[in-house]
Protein backbone atom coordinates (compact mmCIF):
# COMPACT_ATOMS: atom_id res chain seq x y z
CA UNK A 1 0.00 0.00 0.00
CA UNK A 2 2.75 2.40 0.92
CA UNK A 3 4.26 1.65 -2.21
CA UNK A 4 1.17 2.18 -4.10
CA UNK A 5 1.05 5.57 -2.39
CA UNK A 6 4.66 6.24 -2.81
CA UNK A 7 4.55 5.49 -6.54
CA UNK A 8 0.73 8.21 -7.13
CA UNK A 9 2.66 10.56 -5.38
CA UNK A 10 5.54 10.77 -7.44
CA UNK A 11 3.23 10.21 -10.49
CA UNK A 12 1.56 13.66 -9.62
CA UNK A 13 4.57 15.36 -8.93
CA UNK A 14 5.97 14.45 -12.30
CA UNK A 15 3.09 15.70 -14.28
CA UNK A 16 3.03 17.87 -17.13
CA UNK A 17 6.43 17.65 -17.31
CA UNK A 18 6.89 16.91 -21.33
CA UNK A 19 9.52 14.02 -22.35
CA UNK A 20 12.49 16.49 -22.62
CA UNK A 21 12.08 17.78 -19.45
CA UNK A 22 11.68 14.68 -17.70
CA UNK A 23 14.35 13.32 -19.33
CA UNK A 24 16.48 15.79 -17.34
CA UNK A 25 14.79 15.84 -13.99
CA UNK A 26 16.60 14.42 -11.27
CA UNK A 27 13.72 12.34 -8.73
CA UNK A 28 15.01 12.49 -4.99
CA UNK A 29 13.20 10.11 -3.01
CA UNK A 30 13.92 12.08 0.64
CA UNK A 31 13.29 11.36 3.71
CA UNK A 32 11.80 14.62 4.35
CA UNK A 33 10.64 18.46 2.66
CA UNK A 34 13.47 20.95 3.88
CA UNK A 35 12.19 22.37 6.74
CA UNK A 36 14.13 25.91 5.84
CA UNK A 37 17.00 26.75 3.79
CA UNK A 38 18.76 29.16 6.41
CA UNK A 39 22.42 26.75 6.43
CA UNK A 40 22.83 28.55 9.79
CA UNK A 41 19.51 27.62 11.22
CA UNK A 42 19.51 24.30 10.70
CA UNK A 43 16.33 22.30 10.61
CA UNK A 44 15.49 18.44 8.98
CA UNK A 45 16.58 18.45 5.26
CA UNK A 46 18.33 22.03 5.55
CA UNK A 47 22.12 21.11 4.69
CA UNK A 48 20.24 18.77 2.22
CA UNK A 49 19.08 21.49 0.15
CA UNK A 50 21.82 24.81 1.11
CA UNK A 51 24.50 22.11 -0.28
CA UNK A 52 22.94 22.82 -3.95
CA UNK A 53 22.49 26.28 -3.30
CA UNK A 54 25.62 28.08 -2.13
CA UNK A 55 29.08 27.23 -2.42
CA UNK A 56 31.86 28.61 -0.84
CA UNK A 57 35.19 30.68 -1.86
CA UNK A 58 37.23 27.56 -2.02
CA UNK A 59 36.78 24.21 -2.69
CA UNK A 60 38.76 20.37 -2.24
CA UNK A 61 40.19 19.53 -5.94
CA UNK A 62 38.35 16.81 -7.74
CA UNK A 63 38.82 14.04 -9.85
CA UNK A 64 36.89 11.39 -11.45
CA UNK A 65 37.92 7.72 -12.13
CA UNK A 66 37.27 5.52 -14.23
CA UNK A 67 34.14 3.95 -13.03
CA UNK A 68 32.61 7.63 -12.64
CA UNK A 69 33.00 8.42 -9.30
CA UNK A 70 34.48 11.60 -8.12
CA UNK A 71 37.10 11.94 -5.56
CA UNK A 72 38.29 14.87 -3.21
CA UNK A 73 41.78 15.18 -2.65
CA UNK A 74 41.70 16.94 1.22
CA UNK A 75 45.02 17.76 0.89
CA UNK A 76 44.59 20.39 -1.59
CA UNK A 77 42.30 23.36 -1.62
CA UNK A 78 41.58 25.47 -4.41
CA UNK A 79 39.80 27.96 -5.86
CA UNK A 80 36.31 28.11 -6.60
CA UNK A 81 34.22 31.16 -6.27
CA UNK A 82 37.42 33.00 -5.26
CA UNK A 83 39.87 32.83 -8.17
CA UNK A 84 42.97 32.91 -5.96
CA UNK A 85 44.17 34.70 -3.10
CA UNK A 86 47.18 35.74 -1.24
CA UNK A 87 48.29 35.14 2.75
CA UNK A 88 50.66 37.56 4.41
CA UNK A 89 53.95 35.69 5.59
CA UNK A 90 52.30 35.60 9.36
CA UNK A 91 49.09 34.16 8.38
CA UNK A 92 47.17 36.52 9.64
CA UNK A 93 45.62 38.32 6.05
CA UNK A 94 44.21 36.44 3.48
CA UNK A 95 43.34 38.93 0.23
CA UNK A 96 40.82 37.03 -2.10
CA UNK A 97 40.24 37.99 -5.53
CA UNK A 98 36.11 36.96 -6.70
CA UNK A 99 35.73 35.56 -9.91
CA UNK A 100 33.72 38.15 -12.36
CA UNK A 101 30.96 37.47 -14.08
CA UNK A 102 29.13 35.22 -11.32
CA UNK A 103 25.29 35.48 -11.47
CA UNK A 104 22.65 34.36 -8.74
CA UNK A 105 19.16 33.14 -10.29
CA UNK A 106 18.04 36.99 -10.28
CA UNK A 107 21.04 37.90 -12.45
CA UNK A 108 22.98 40.28 -9.80
CA UNK A 109 26.45 39.58 -9.73
CA UNK A 110 28.23 38.39 -6.87
CA UNK A 111 30.84 41.01 -6.08
CA UNK A 112 33.28 41.18 -2.30
CA UNK A 113 29.73 43.11 -0.46
CA UNK A 114 27.82 40.01 -1.23
CA UNK A 115 30.45 37.97 0.26
CA UNK A 116 31.30 40.43 3.90
CA UNK A 117 27.48 40.84 3.77
CA UNK A 118 26.83 36.55 4.17
CA UNK A 119 29.79 36.86 7.33
CA UNK A 120 28.41 39.64 9.16
CA UNK A 121 24.78 38.03 8.76
CA UNK A 122 26.22 34.61 9.93
CA UNK A 123 28.00 35.97 12.76
CA UNK A 124 25.07 38.13 13.97
CA UNK A 125 23.05 35.05 13.94
CA UNK A 126 25.19 33.77 16.67
CA UNK A 127 25.13 30.20 15.40
CA UNK A 128 26.99 28.33 12.95
CA UNK A 129 28.77 30.70 11.24
CA UNK A 130 30.13 32.20 14.47
CA UNK A 131 31.43 29.25 15.47
CA UNK A 132 33.46 28.59 12.08
CA UNK A 133 34.37 32.39 12.36
CA UNK A 134 35.27 31.73 16.14
CA UNK A 135 37.50 28.42 15.32
CA UNK A 136 39.36 29.92 12.31
CA UNK A 137 40.13 33.11 14.35
CA UNK A 138 38.07 35.83 11.86
CA UNK A 139 38.58 39.23 13.36
CA UNK A 140 37.31 41.68 10.07
CA UNK A 141 36.08 40.72 6.68
CA UNK A 142 35.91 43.65 4.35
CA UNK A 143 35.43 44.44 0.94
CA UNK A 144 38.44 46.37 -0.46
CA UNK A 145 36.65 46.94 -4.06
CA UNK A 146 33.98 45.43 -6.10
CA UNK A 147 35.58 41.80 -6.58
CA UNK A 148 38.24 41.41 -3.80
CA UNK A 149 37.70 41.08 0.23
CA UNK A 150 40.36 40.75 3.17
CA UNK A 151 39.89 38.86 6.19
CA UNK A 152 41.99 39.38 8.85
CA UNK A 153 42.86 36.91 11.66
CA UNK A 154 43.28 37.06 15.28
CA UNK A 155 46.03 33.91 14.94
CA UNK A 156 47.27 32.01 12.44
CA UNK A 157 44.87 29.26 11.14
CA UNK A 158 46.07 26.00 9.06
CA UNK A 159 42.01 25.23 8.98
CA UNK A 160 40.70 28.77 7.47
CA UNK A 161 40.84 27.54 3.61
CA UNK A 162 39.64 24.33 4.21
CA UNK A 163 36.44 25.78 6.05
CA UNK A 164 35.86 28.20 2.98
CA UNK A 165 34.97 25.14 1.62
CA UNK A 166 31.28 25.16 3.43
CA UNK A 167 28.63 26.31 2.27
CA UNK A 168 28.10 28.55 5.57
CA UNK A 169 28.94 31.52 6.30
CA UNK A 170 26.67 31.54 3.09
CA UNK A 171 27.35 34.08 -0.10
CA UNK A 172 24.09 35.24 -0.43
CA UNK A 173 23.31 37.03 -3.13
CA UNK A 174 22.46 40.21 -0.69
CA UNK A 175 21.14 42.74 -3.45
CA UNK A 176 17.89 40.27 -3.57
CA UNK A 177 17.56 39.68 -0.13
CA UNK A 178 17.89 42.90 1.18
CA UNK A 179 14.83 43.56 -0.83
CA UNK A 180 12.84 41.36 2.05
CA UNK A 181 14.43 43.36 4.94
CA UNK A 182 12.40 45.00 7.36
CA UNK A 183 13.02 47.13 10.58
CA UNK A 184 12.07 44.36 13.02
CA UNK A 185 14.25 41.93 10.73
CA UNK A 186 17.21 43.66 8.79
CA UNK A 187 18.65 40.34 7.87
CA UNK A 188 15.57 39.24 6.24
CA UNK A 189 15.67 35.98 8.29
CA UNK A 190 12.38 35.18 7.56
CA UNK A 191 12.30 35.07 3.90
CA UNK A 192 15.85 33.50 3.81
CA UNK A 193 14.81 30.68 5.65
CA UNK A 194 11.74 30.40 2.86
CA UNK A 195 13.75 31.01 -0.07
CA UNK A 196 17.29 30.62 -1.72
CA UNK A 197 19.67 33.47 -3.50
CA UNK A 198 22.66 32.01 -4.05
CA UNK A 199 25.51 31.61 -6.73
CA UNK A 200 25.62 27.95 -6.88
CA UNK A 201 24.33 25.92 -9.40
CA UNK A 202 20.40 25.12 -8.14
CA UNK A 203 17.35 27.43 -6.89
CA UNK A 204 14.16 26.35 -5.15
CA UNK A 205 11.81 27.51 -7.20
CA UNK A 206 9.28 26.06 -4.85
CA UNK A 207 8.30 24.22 -1.49
CA UNK A 208 5.21 22.52 -0.14
CA UNK A 209 6.23 21.25 3.41
CA UNK A 210 4.99 17.86 3.94
CA UNK A 211 5.17 16.92 -0.07
CA UNK A 212 8.17 18.33 -1.85
CA UNK A 213 10.36 20.88 -2.77
CA UNK A 214 11.24 21.92 -6.78
CA UNK A 215 14.67 23.07 -7.72
CA UNK A 216 15.62 24.56 -10.96
CA UNK A 217 19.10 24.97 -12.44
CA UNK A 218 20.45 28.41 -11.88
CA UNK A 219 20.59 30.14 -15.58
CA UNK A 220 24.10 32.09 -14.81
CA UNK A 221 25.66 29.57 -12.83
CA UNK A 222 29.55 30.17 -13.24
CA UNK A 223 30.48 26.55 -13.45
CA UNK A 224 28.05 25.65 -16.39
CA UNK A 225 25.11 23.81 -16.81
CA UNK A 226 23.95 20.87 -14.62
CA UNK A 227 22.71 18.18 -16.98
CA UNK A 228 19.91 17.71 -14.77
CA UNK A 229 17.87 20.84 -15.07
CA UNK A 230 15.18 19.92 -12.69
CA UNK A 231 15.43 18.37 -9.04
CA UNK A 232 12.20 17.00 -7.72
CA UNK A 233 12.81 16.73 -3.87
CA UNK A 234 10.18 14.65 -2.78
CA UNK A 235 9.40 13.79 0.82
CA UNK A 236 8.89 9.54 1.01
CA UNK A 237 8.90 9.03 4.87
CA UNK A 238 9.01 4.67 4.26
CA UNK A 239 12.37 3.44 3.68
CA UNK A 240 10.91 0.69 1.98
CA UNK A 241 9.10 2.91 -0.28
CA UNK A 242 12.21 4.73 -1.28
CA UNK A 243 13.78 1.18 -1.45
CA UNK A 244 11.16 0.21 -4.22
CA UNK A 245 11.28 3.69 -5.77
CA UNK A 246 14.89 3.18 -6.98
CA UNK A 247 14.46 0.09 -8.08
CA UNK A 248 11.25 0.56 -10.71
CA UNK A 249 13.28 3.70 -12.23
CA UNK A 250 10.61 6.11 -10.63
CA UNK A 251 13.34 7.77 -8.43
CA UNK A 252 17.23 8.33 -9.27
CA UNK A 253 18.09 9.22 -6.22
CA UNK A 254 17.10 8.40 -2.38
CA UNK A 255 18.45 8.63 0.70
CA UNK A 256 19.02 6.98 4.17
CA UNK A 257 19.63 3.66 2.80
CA UNK A 258 20.18 0.87 5.90
CA UNK A 259 23.08 -1.25 5.76
CA UNK A 260 20.38 -4.41 4.97
CA UNK A 261 19.38 -2.79 2.04
CA UNK A 262 22.89 -1.77 0.46
CA UNK A 263 23.50 -5.61 1.14
CA UNK A 264 20.96 -6.78 -0.98
CA UNK A 265 21.17 -3.85 -3.76
CA UNK A 266 24.62 -4.71 -4.12
CA UNK A 267 23.49 -8.30 -5.90
CA UNK A 268 21.02 -6.32 -8.24
CA UNK A 269 22.46 -5.78 -11.11
CA UNK A 270 19.51 -2.83 -12.13
CA UNK A 271 21.50 -0.09 -9.32
CA UNK A 272 25.08 0.44 -8.60
CA UNK A 273 25.87 1.04 -5.16
CA UNK A 274 29.18 3.47 -3.90
CA UNK A 275 30.44 3.66 -0.71
CA UNK A 276 33.08 5.10 1.43
CA UNK A 277 34.18 4.82 4.65
CA UNK A 278 33.42 8.49 5.62
CA UNK A 279 33.92 10.20 9.13
CA UNK A 280 30.98 10.10 10.82
CA UNK A 281 31.94 7.24 13.63
CA UNK A 282 28.90 5.46 15.82
CA UNK A 283 29.96 5.50 19.44
CA UNK A 284 29.25 5.04 23.03
CA UNK A 285 30.09 8.32 25.31
CA UNK A 286 31.16 8.08 29.31
CA UNK A 287 30.75 11.62 30.72
CA UNK A 288 33.22 11.92 33.40
CA UNK A 289 31.13 13.99 35.88
CA UNK A 290 28.95 11.13 37.26
CA UNK A 291 30.18 7.69 38.77
CA UNK A 292 31.33 5.33 38.01
CA UNK A 293 32.79 7.10 34.65
CA UNK A 294 34.76 9.30 36.60
CA UNK A 295 37.49 6.45 36.58
CA UNK A 296 39.37 5.36 33.84
CA UNK A 297 39.23 1.98 34.52
CA UNK A 298 35.74 1.32 34.65
CA UNK A 299 35.79 3.34 31.41
CA UNK A 300 38.62 1.28 29.81
CA UNK A 301 36.59 -1.70 31.30
CA UNK A 302 33.74 -0.68 28.92
CA UNK A 303 35.85 -0.47 25.69
CA UNK A 304 37.39 -4.23 27.12
CA UNK A 305 33.95 -5.21 27.34
CA UNK A 306 32.46 -4.13 23.92
CA UNK A 307 31.90 -7.02 21.17
CA UNK A 308 33.56 -4.98 18.35
CA UNK A 309 32.50 -7.52 15.69
CA UNK A 310 29.29 -8.79 17.35
CA UNK A 311 28.00 -5.21 16.93
CA UNK A 312 29.44 -5.05 12.95
CA UNK A 313 27.87 -8.16 12.13
CA UNK A 314 24.49 -7.57 13.58
CA UNK A 315 24.00 -4.26 13.38
CA UNK A 316 26.41 -2.99 10.44
CA UNK A 317 25.78 -6.59 8.24
CA UNK A 318 29.59 -6.55 8.63
CA UNK A 319 30.32 -3.27 6.73
CA UNK A 320 31.32 -1.06 9.38
CA UNK A 321 35.31 -0.68 10.35
CA UNK A 322 37.10 -0.54 13.27
CA UNK A 323 38.41 3.20 14.67
CA UNK A 324 41.74 3.56 16.03
CA UNK A 325 41.23 6.91 16.74
CA UNK A 326 38.90 9.97 17.37
CA UNK A 327 40.32 11.34 14.17
CA UNK A 328 38.91 9.17 10.79
CA UNK A 329 41.21 7.39 8.96
CA UNK A 330 40.18 9.58 5.78
CA UNK A 331 41.55 12.61 7.53
CA UNK A 332 45.11 13.41 6.73
CA UNK A 333 46.87 13.02 10.28
CA UNK A 334 45.19 10.17 11.55
CA UNK A 335 47.25 8.75 13.94
CA UNK A 336 47.12 4.65 12.07
CA UNK A 337 49.73 3.37 14.59
CA UNK A 338 47.58 3.28 17.75
CA UNK A 339 46.31 -0.24 18.40
CA UNK A 340 42.43 -1.67 18.32
CA UNK A 341 40.72 -2.66 21.71
CA UNK A 342 41.36 -5.78 21.96
CA UNK A 343 37.77 -7.47 23.72
CA UNK A 344 38.91 -8.72 27.16
CA UNK A 345 36.25 -9.72 29.49
CA UNK A 346 38.53 -11.33 32.08
CA UNK A 347 40.97 -7.88 31.86
CA UNK A 348 37.43 -5.75 31.91
CA UNK A 349 36.20 -7.65 35.20
CA UNK A 350 40.09 -7.11 36.50
CA UNK A 351 39.87 -3.18 36.12
CA UNK A 352 36.86 -3.60 37.67
CA UNK A 353 37.47 -4.87 40.52
CA UNK A 354 40.85 -2.44 41.08
CA UNK A 355 38.12 0.28 40.68
CA UNK A 356 36.16 -0.85 43.64
CA UNK A 357 33.76 -2.95 42.06
CA UNK A 358 34.32 -6.85 42.51
CA UNK A 359 30.46 -7.60 41.72
CA UNK A 360 30.48 -5.41 38.28
CA UNK A 361 28.09 -2.50 37.72
CA UNK A 362 24.75 -1.02 36.96
CA UNK A 363 24.74 1.60 34.75
CA UNK A 364 21.68 2.91 32.19
CA UNK A 365 22.97 3.36 28.53
CA UNK A 366 20.83 6.44 26.48
CA UNK A 367 20.57 6.68 23.13
CA UNK A 368 17.94 7.91 20.67
CA UNK A 369 16.32 7.65 17.38
CA UNK A 370 18.93 10.23 15.39
CA UNK A 371 20.37 7.57 13.47
CA UNK A 372 19.05 4.42 12.61
CA UNK A 373 21.61 2.30 14.41
CA UNK A 374 21.50 3.79 17.83
CA UNK A 375 19.08 1.15 19.16
CA UNK A 376 20.78 -2.00 17.87
CA UNK A 377 24.17 -1.34 19.25
CA UNK A 378 22.57 -0.48 22.69
CA UNK A 379 20.81 -3.51 22.39
CA UNK A 380 24.24 -5.72 21.83
CA UNK A 381 26.04 -3.55 24.14
CA UNK A 382 23.72 -4.87 26.69
CA UNK A 383 25.05 -8.45 25.70
CA UNK A 384 28.38 -8.13 25.28
CA UNK A 385 28.72 -5.99 28.51
CA UNK A 386 27.30 -8.37 31.20
CA UNK A 387 29.92 -11.05 30.40
CA UNK A 388 32.34 -8.40 31.96
CA UNK A 389 29.91 -8.04 34.90
CA UNK A 390 28.80 -4.48 33.59
CA UNK A 391 24.97 -4.89 33.75
CA UNK A 392 23.50 -1.78 30.80
CA UNK A 393 20.15 -0.86 31.11
CA UNK A 394 19.37 0.44 27.44
CA UNK A 395 16.93 3.63 27.86
CA UNK A 396 15.48 5.14 24.79
CA UNK A 397 15.04 8.90 24.87
CA UNK A 398 13.35 11.75 22.69
CA UNK A 399 15.29 12.87 19.24
CA UNK A 400 15.02 16.56 21.27
CA UNK A 401 15.73 15.41 24.36
CA UNK A 402 18.92 13.73 23.07
CA UNK A 403 19.96 16.88 21.53
CA UNK A 404 19.38 19.53 24.28
CA UNK A 405 21.12 17.58 26.79
CA UNK A 406 24.07 16.58 24.78
CA UNK A 407 24.42 20.42 23.74
CA UNK A 408 27.14 22.00 25.03
CA UNK A 409 25.44 24.01 27.58
CA UNK A 410 24.66 20.71 29.56
CA UNK A 411 25.88 17.88 28.94
CA UNK A 412 24.13 15.58 31.44
CA UNK A 413 24.33 12.28 30.01
CA UNK A 414 26.56 10.06 31.58
CA UNK A 415 26.46 6.61 28.79
CA UNK A 416 24.76 7.66 25.41
CA UNK A 417 25.32 6.74 21.87
CA UNK A 418 26.06 9.27 19.55
CA UNK A 419 27.13 10.26 16.32
CA UNK A 420 29.44 13.53 15.12
CA UNK A 421 31.36 14.39 12.20
CA UNK A 422 33.45 17.03 11.27
CA UNK A 423 32.81 19.79 7.94
CA UNK A 424 36.59 20.51 7.76
CA UNK A 425 38.57 17.47 7.27
CA UNK A 426 42.01 18.56 9.31
CA UNK A 427 42.52 16.64 12.94
CA UNK A 428 42.90 19.51 14.99
CA UNK A 429 39.54 21.12 14.21
CA UNK A 430 38.54 17.43 14.14
CA UNK A 431 39.59 17.03 18.08
CA UNK A 432 39.03 20.89 19.05
CA UNK A 433 35.08 19.93 17.78
CA UNK A 434 34.22 16.81 19.51
CA UNK A 435 36.54 16.78 22.25
CA UNK A 436 38.09 20.68 23.66
CA UNK A 437 36.06 21.94 26.52
CA UNK A 438 35.39 24.93 24.05
CA UNK A 439 34.19 22.43 21.25
CA UNK A 440 30.67 22.46 19.65
CA UNK A 441 30.46 18.96 19.88
CA UNK A 442 31.94 17.70 23.03
CA UNK A 443 29.15 15.99 24.04
CA UNK A 444 30.55 14.23 26.79
CA UNK A 445 31.71 17.10 28.34
CA UNK A 446 35.96 15.52 28.11
CA UNK A 447 37.42 17.69 29.84
CA UNK A 448 41.22 17.35 29.97
CA UNK A 449 43.46 20.85 30.56
CA UNK A 450 46.56 19.29 28.85
CA UNK A 451 44.63 18.09 25.65
CA UNK A 452 42.74 21.21 25.77
CA UNK A 453 46.50 23.61 25.81
CA UNK A 454 47.85 21.21 23.55
CA UNK A 455 44.80 21.78 20.81
CA UNK A 456 45.03 25.46 21.45
CA UNK A 457 49.06 25.28 20.40
CA UNK A 458 48.11 23.22 17.59
CA UNK A 459 45.61 25.95 16.36
CA UNK A 460 48.13 28.30 15.55
CA UNK A 461 50.87 26.53 14.58
CA UNK A 462 52.13 26.98 11.24
CA UNK A 463 55.35 24.28 10.74
CA UNK A 464 53.36 21.64 9.49
CA UNK A 465 55.54 18.69 11.01
CA UNK A 466 55.49 20.04 14.47
CA UNK A 467 51.74 20.62 13.85
CA UNK A 468 51.40 16.57 12.94
CA UNK A 469 53.15 16.19 15.95
CA UNK A 470 50.91 17.95 18.34
CA UNK A 471 47.86 15.99 16.51
CA UNK A 472 49.09 12.91 16.89
CA UNK A 473 49.86 13.62 20.86
CA UNK A 474 46.26 14.84 21.66
CA UNK A 475 45.17 11.46 19.51
CA UNK A 476 46.84 9.38 22.21
CA UNK A 477 45.36 11.15 24.81
CA UNK A 478 41.90 11.09 23.87
CA UNK A 479 42.40 7.03 23.30
CA UNK A 480 43.93 6.90 26.46
CA UNK A 481 41.88 8.65 28.80
CA UNK A 482 38.96 6.05 26.93
CA UNK A 483 35.88 8.60 27.83
CA UNK A 484 34.93 7.05 23.99
CA UNK A 485 34.28 3.88 22.91
CA UNK A 486 35.27 3.74 19.54
CA UNK A 487 32.33 1.04 18.09
CA UNK A 488 32.89 1.59 14.03
CA UNK A 489 32.64 3.63 10.59
CA UNK A 490 29.73 2.67 9.22
CA UNK A 491 30.18 3.72 5.96
CA UNK A 492 28.03 5.85 3.50
CA UNK A 493 26.50 3.88 0.92
CA UNK A 494 24.42 5.53 -2.13
CA UNK A 495 22.59 3.61 -4.41
CA UNK A 496 21.93 5.11 -8.30
CA UNK A 497 21.19 3.76 -11.85
CA UNK A 498 24.03 2.01 -13.57
CA UNK A 499 24.80 5.00 -15.83
CA UNK A 500 25.23 7.14 -13.29
CA UNK A 501 28.44 8.98 -13.05
CA UNK A 502 29.65 12.16 -10.74
CA UNK A 503 28.63 11.27 -7.34
CA UNK A 504 31.22 12.56 -5.21
CA UNK A 505 31.61 12.13 -1.42
CA UNK A 506 31.61 15.28 0.58
CA UNK A 507 32.28 15.92 4.36
CA UNK A 508 28.70 17.48 4.84
CA UNK A 509 27.71 13.94 3.48
CA UNK A 510 25.26 15.47 1.05
CA UNK A 511 25.89 14.74 -2.92
CA UNK A 512 26.27 17.47 -5.40
CA UNK A 513 23.15 17.53 -7.76
CA UNK A 514 25.19 19.14 -10.26
CA UNK A 515 28.12 16.41 -10.50
CA UNK A 516 25.37 13.78 -11.54
CA UNK A 517 24.65 12.76 -14.90
CA UNK A 518 23.07 10.08 -16.74
CA UNK A 519 23.58 9.63 -20.52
Amino acid sequence: MRQSIARWILAAALAGLAAPALAQTLVVAALKTPGGVDGDALKPGTQNAVTQVYEGLTAYARSVDADGVGRLDFTRVVPHLAEGWTVTPDGLTYVFTLRKGVRSFFGNEMTAADVVWGWEKSIAQKRTGLFIANVTGVEKIEALDSHVVRFTLRAPSMVFLHLLTNYVPAIYDSTEVRKHATADDPWALRWIDANTAGFGPYHMESVRQGEQAIFVANPNYFGGAPYYKRVVYREIPSGASRYQLLLSGQAQWIEELTHKQVADLRRDRRVKVVGVEGTAMASVRMNTRFKPFDDVRVRRAMALATDYDGINAAVFEGLATRPRSIVPPIIPGHLASLPLVQPDAERAKALLAEAGFPGGIDVTLEYAGLEWWEEGIAIQMQRSLAAAGIRATPKRITDADMRARAAINRRDLPLFTFKDFPFALDPIYKMFNDAHQKGASNRNGYDNPDFDRLLDAAAVEIDPARRLAMGEQTQRMHAEDATWVYIGYPGHFEAMPPCMRGYTWYPDYHERWRELSCQ
